[in-house]
């Protein structure tokens, strides 16, 4: 249960997603512009798209050729229904080619494939770019090997690259536009003054979207959903998301909100007893703390992949919250009906199959946080207050009910803890203890360096690897360990953060000298893509 989109109070704009690494980026640059957004996948059915109501659609780049058999497109009759309602589409990369080719154009392989900034040139008067664009260059993002050359009746070319190459096209009276770029990238400098453009001044699109109505719908939908006399379980962790998520469902419902905490045992360095004490003095909800270290460790002993950790620990996870319900409705009369859970929208994003792949399931970017892993037979059923908002969204929701500033800037955690942090058996080598050590070391340097709050998320991973070292006159053979800071706006996209490397000697110090059992650091410089940010 979560906030139904087709009663957000304000425009939407729909973004089909064909498979870009960068769509779920143009769904939150739209955000950032006030304007409510959605991603969804660019085979759906017609009445999926329909029922939503947009007020635009954009469809999204992919690494997919219109000439292969299986590529994806959007349904028959979107084209018709978009020009029968006036909802301008516009087609970004292979979005554009998608709408050339259905609509009786033709795309081909380019002579020449244009990958990374180009220049582009703004050749005619356009309802996509601004009079004082029109005679200029501009930088731009390009990633395509196929390219439009011949175009349906009723398009103008408005834009080529240095190459001669189609850049932009549109059709205004069938409301129809195409980039062959990306504007949604910090790449593409002038892009976002083209999305402001086209949202604002061609589309008419209202910049409407604000956390306020956000939390006024959601507090009406829990209190329509939950019945008078039922009650609600929340699993806390401590973190941003359900800690936001229970003060939402505390605010709907009052003392029928049952807060509980698990220790898992793949929690950071004095966790449990910091966050029970922040929740008792600062939120004033009432926890439950459950102790389950044995049951989680027992059953993760032996196993390396890092799927079947998440959906183990996924699956431990609801089986205690459904004993506590047990509990509970031994102390109440009444058995709850309800799990509140702090699932984000890049949780549900990345939990969407890829366009063109085939599959109708959960791919594996993750299974456990929270969309994945949960059991069919579960007994409670689920409220997802935040399933529709990205991470800083969520720190806004937070603010306006005056959660605790020290709670919404704390860096992301992973659902299933430490685990996806250790690679490999977390019951070896006392790897969990080694971990925790490390990575309170690194943070609290990230802290008194003045850091932690201009970098998203950091942490330590504990490598399935020894290294030969000498330490006190002894050779050693010892453990590796990684470091792992990365700046980011919402999760989908980051970058590694370039420390001093006098911060990072005395990091590396600190950590070789202070922790027994690891001879080594490295740290990891990889961006997002390619990498995850975590590890597992």
């Amino acid at each position: 249960m979560a906030m139904d989109p087709k009663r957000v109070k304000s425009d939407l704009v729909l973004i089909l997603d064909f498979g870009s690494q960068y769509t779920h980026l143009i769904t939150r640059r739209i955000r950032s512009l006030s304007v409510f957004s959605l991603c969804l996948n660019g085979t759906s059915s017609l009445q999926s798209i329909t029922e939503l109501n947009p007020s635009l659609v954009i469809l999204s780049g992919g690494p997919h050729s219109v000439h292969t058999p299986d590529s994806p497109s959007f349904p028959d009759g979107f084209l018709h229904w978009a020009q029968d309602n006036s909802v301008p589409v516009l087609g970004i990369c292979y979005g554009l080619q998608l709408l050339v080719h259905r609509l009786g154009g033709e795309v081909r392989v380019g002579n020449k494939q244009e990958y990374g900034r180009m220049e582009i040139h703004v050749q005619n008067a356009s309802a996509l770019y601004p009079v004082d664009k029109v005679g200029h260059n501009q930088l731009v993002w390009m990633s395509h090997g196929d390219e439009a050359v011949t175009l349906p009746s009723g398009f103008n070319v408005v834009a080529r690259s240095q190459q001669g190459a189609v850049a932009a096209i549109e059709n205004p009276s069938a409301k129809l536009y195409g980039l062959q770029y990306h504007p949604e990238v910090t790449h593409t400098p002038e892009g976002m003054d083209t999305l402001k453009h086209f949202l604002f001044d061609v589309c008419g699109i209202s910049a409407e979207w604000k956390m306020e109505d956000v939390l006024e719908e959601e507090i009406r939908v829990i209190n329509n959903t939950v019945g008078p006399k039922e009650h609600v379980i929340c699993a806390l962790s401590g973190g941003v998301d359900s800690t936001v998520a229970a003060t939402i469902v505390h605010k709907a419902i009052g003392d029928r909100l049952h807060c509980v905490f698990v220790d898992n045992g793949l929690l950071r360095y004095k966790e449990r007893e910091r966050v029970m004490e922040t929740f008792e003095k600062d939120l004033h909800l009432p926890v439950v703390c459950v102790d389950a270290v044995d049951q989680f460790l027992t059953k993760l002993k032996g196993v390396t992949d890092p799927e079947v950790k998440r959906k183990i620990i996924g699956k431990e996870f609801i089986c205690i919250f459904d004993d506590f319900a047990h509990e509970l409705e031994k102390k109440l009369g009444t058995r709850p009906s309800y799990l509140v859970q702090g699932t984000l929208y890049p949780d549900v994003i990345e939990s969407c199959p890829p366009p063109g792949s085939g599959r109708t399931h959960s791919h594996t970017i993750k299974s456990h946080h929270n969309v994945g892993g949960l059991p069919k037979d579960m007994k409670l059923k689920l409220i997802e207050p935040l399933k529709l908002l990205f991470k800083d969204e969520v720190r806004q929701l937070g603010r306006i009910m005056d959660v605790p500033e020290g709670f919404l800037k704390r860096h992301p955690f992973p659902g299933p803890g430490l685990a996806v942090r250790v690679l490999g058996d977390v019951t070896e080598d006392n790897a969990l203890d080694i971990l925790r050590q490390v990575d309170e070391i690194f943070i609290q340097s990230i802290k008194d360096a003045g850091l932690y709050d201009v970098i998203w998320q950091a942490f330590a991973v504990f490598l399935p690897i020894r290294s030969v070292g000498v330490q006190g006159d002894q050779r050693t053979h010892s453990h590796v360990v990684a470091l792992r800071a990365v700046t980011s706006q919402d999760g989908m996209t980051a970058d590694w953060y370039y420390f001093e490397h006098k911060f990072l000697d005395d990091v590396s110090r600190k950590i070789c000298n202070g922790v027994r059992g690891v001879n080594r650091v490295v740290q990891d410089i990889t961006s997002k893509p390619p990498s995850t940010i975590e590890w597992e």
